[in-house]
């Protein structure tokens, strides 16, 4: 071989030896970006949320459930209203159509844990108190004895214990951590909440997620919206309690968000409708930084109201829907909600089989009020 032959040979090796490092890093990169996307899509993981399932929440929830099984979510909650009690749910009426107001309102909660909860099976159910769970003859005490099963579940018994070793009293507000987020559960069912007690416990829930870097977001549900929202006609703006103590929750909310720069979502029902950014009044448009991520999702099978005024914040606004939101959660905290709605072929064969094809096309196509809570269209300045 002459010496220009090695040459040559010498510089061709050192070519093949750079494209071959070439080829590596960028394998290696494809490689690291490949187990990067696999360990995002491990995960993300799924919750689904809906309240309100008075009236027809017989008929819709085996629905709601069907679906949120097959969403693979990790739970459900229900934000409240679960039966009527003031008066028959449609469903229950037909069911049981000569019982006595006294007999439907001794039997109303067994039938929602059997036809609405059943359809769940083994998938956790957080529950949550609606001013219909207060309504006489019901009280605090016999829901919490109804539901103890949910309410003391180990869970939120743990929880419980974990923030206060010797706090051995059940309450009807409550909070769980979940992958990295702190689900908190409030109690505003009745004109004097949030009390001074619940105020104080939350605080500290607030406090304890601040310090603790392993929870990277809060979610926070109720059932009727804070105050100062786009429902403020039938929001914790109805009596001066709730006004009060639910500026103090959204200020709290907002300076631990403000602090931390954790992500924080706020999610109601009590107005039967769906709708985002609920927070996102006229008088805080201008200014993003007073605006909590907020949905109302009152869809669960409860006559369905009109939907206010002033929808111009929202990005989504229907009524006369059923259905709940699909909650995905991202390995960083970060929460996308989506509403997916029900509809009538969704019922499943067995519930159909409990009742007339009529009394499930009058839930989906005729239970709706008119001109029901439009309130103000916001406070005559922001809070």
């Amino acid at each position: 071989m002459t010496k220009r032959e090695v040459k040559f040979g010498t510089r061709r090796m050192k070519r093949l030896t750079a494209c071959t490092a070439v080829f590596i890093a960028l394998f290696s990169l494809y490689t690291l970006a490949q187990a990067a996307d696999t360990r995002t899509t491990e995960a993300v993981w799924y919750f689904a949320v809906s309240g309100d399932s008075r009236n027809c929440g017989d008929i819709v929830m085996p629905a709601i459930a069907e679906k949120v099984l097959a969403d693979k979510a990790v739970f459900y909650w229900h934000l409240g209203d679960f039966r009527a009690i003031n008066d028959f749910d449609e469903d229950y009426r037909q069911a049981q159509p000569k019982a006595t107001i006294a007999a439907y309102q001794s039997g109303a909660w067994p039938d929602f844990i059997e036809q609405q909860l059943g359809p769940f099976g083994n998938l956790p159910v957080y529950l949550v108190l609606g001013n219909h769970e207060t309504t006489p003859p019901k009280t605090r005490a016999e829901l919490l004895a109804q539901f103890a099963d949910w309410f003391a579940s180990p869970v939120l018994t743990a929880q419980r214990l974990r923030d206060d070793p010797h706090d051995h009293v059940l309450k009807t507000y409550y909070h769980w951590i979940e992958r990295g987020v702190d689900f908190v559960t409030l109690d505003n069912a009745s004109s004097e909440q949030f009390d001074d007690a619940q105020l104080r416990w939350f605080a500290g829930v607030i406090q304890r997620a601040a310090q603790d870097l392993a929870i990277k977001s809060v979610v926070v549900g109720m059932h009727a919206a804070l105050p100062d929202s786009l429902a403020i006609g039938h929001s914790m703006n109805d009596s001066a309690q709730g006004t009060m103590s639910g500026r103090s929750v959204y200020r709290q909310l907002l300076e631990f968000r403000r602090q931390t720069h954790k992500q924080v979502y706020v999610l109601a029902s009590h107005s039967h409708f769906v709708m985002d950014n609920v927070y996102a009044t006229t008088c805080r448009r201008g200014n993003p930084e007073t605006i909590l991520p907020g949905w109302i999702v009152g869809t669960a099978g409860a006559v369905r109201y009109r939907l206010p005024a002033d929808t111009g914040g929202a990005n989504v606004a229907r009524t006369d829907v059923y259905g709940y939101l699909l909650a995905t959660v991202s390995a960083t905290g970060d929460i996308q909600f989506q509403f997916k709605e029900v509809k009538p072929e969704d019922v499943p064969e067995a519930t159909r089989q409990k009742c007339s094809e009529g009394l499930v096309r009058s839930c989906f196509q005729e239970n709706a009020a008119q001109n029901v809570h439009q309130g103000p269209v916001q406070p005559p300045s922001c809070p």
